[in-house]
C-alpha cells in the first residue's frame, strides 16, 4: 500500500467532522437548532424515510444528522469543495445509504450528474450566500423541478433585513462579543481551520485545488427572508415562508 494510501486509511474523519463542526458553531451558536427544525419539517411534510439532496453539503453535517434521526433515510450530497468532499466520503465510507457527488451549482447542467431525477426534501444551510442572486434564482428554479410534488425545499442562511439598521448592529455586537470570548479560550476559526487542513497529509492536496476554485470566500450576497420566499414562489413553488430563525439568521421553508 502507498504512503498516500496508508495516511488516508489512517486519517481520523470524524475528528475531521467534529472539528468543522466546531469551527462552524463558533459562527453560529444556534446551529444544532436549525437542524433540528430543519428535521421536524422534514419528518411533519414528507415522513421519515426521505430522499434528501443534501445541497452542498459540505463535510455532511445535514446528512449526518438526517441518518442519525432517520436511518431508513437516503441521502446525495451535492457539493464541489474536493477538501470538503474528501472528509465527508472519508466519514461516509461504506454507508450504503450516502452518495456523494462533485458538481458545479452555478453550471446550467448540474443536476444531470445526480443518481435521481426527484428528491422528497432538498436541504442547504450557511451554503448559498456564495452565489450571487441572479445564479441563486436561477437555482431555485432548477430546485424546483427536483423537488417532487408534497415535497419540500429548507435553506438555513444569513438572510439579511436591511430595513432594520439598529436592531442588526445590536445584533452583531452581541454575537461578536461572544465570538472574542470564545476565540480567546481558544476555538479556531474559519482562516485556522483550513490552515490545518493544508498540513494534513491526506487533506493538503483538495484543499489546494478548493482554494484555486472558491478563493478566500464568497462574493455572493445575503437577501432577505422575503426575498428567497418571493423568489422560490417565482421559481414554481406552491407555498414559501419562514420557518425557524434567531437573531442573525433565518430558514425558508418551500412546498412544491
Amino acid at each position: 500500500m502507498s504512503d498516500a494510501a496508508n495516511a488516508e486509511t489512517s486519517t481520523d474523519w470524524r475528528a475531521w467532522q467534529e472539528s468543522w463542526d466546531r469551527q462552524q458553531e463558533w459562527y453560529l451558536p444556534d446551529r444544532e437548532e436549525r437542524f433540528r427544525v430543519m428535521l421536524d419539517m422534514v419528518e411533519a411534510v414528507v415522513g421519515p424515510e426521505p430522499r434528501v439532496l443534501d445541497l452542498a453539503c459540505g463535510t455532511g453535517s445535514i446528512t449526518d444528522r438526517l441518518l442519525n434521526r432517520f436511518p431508513n433515510a437516503v441521502s446525495v450530497g451535492v457539493d464541489q469543495d474536493p477538501a470538503l468532499l474528501t472528509i465527508a466520503e472519508g466519514y461516509f465510507a461504506n454507508d450504503e445509504r450516502v452518495t456523494f457527488v462533485t458538481a458545479d451549482l452555478t453550471d446550467p447542467g448540474w443536476t444531470a450528474e445526480l443518481p435521481y431525477d426527484s428528491y422528497d426534501a432538498v436541504l442547504t444551510a450557511t451554503a448559498l450566500h456564495w452565489l450571487r442572486l441572479d445564479p441563486l434564482a436561477t437555482l431555485y428554479g432548477q430546485l424546483a423541478g427536483l423537488v417532487s410534488d408534497g415535497g419540500v425545499f429548507m435553506n438555513a442562511d444569513h438572510m439579511k433585513d436591511e430595513t432594520t439598521p439598529r436592531i442588526n448592529a445590536a445584533e452583531h455586537v452581541q454575537r461578536h462579543a461572544a465570538m472574542d470570548r470564545e476565540k480567546a479560550a481558544g476555538v479556531l476559526d474559519w482562516a485556522e481551520w483550513w490552515a490545518l487542513a493544508a498540513k494534513d497529509p491526506v487533506l493538503a492536496a483538495p484543499t489546494a485545488r478548493r482554494f484555486e476554485i472558491y478563493g478566500e470566500h464568497a462574493d455572493g450576497g445575503f437577501p432577505s427572508l422575503d426575498w428567497h420566499a418571493r423568489t422560490l414562489r417565482e421559481a414554481g413553488f406552491a407555498e414559501a415562508r419562514g420557518v425557524w430563525a434567531s437573531p442573525s439568521d433565518s430558514m425558508v421553508l418551500a412546498l412544491k
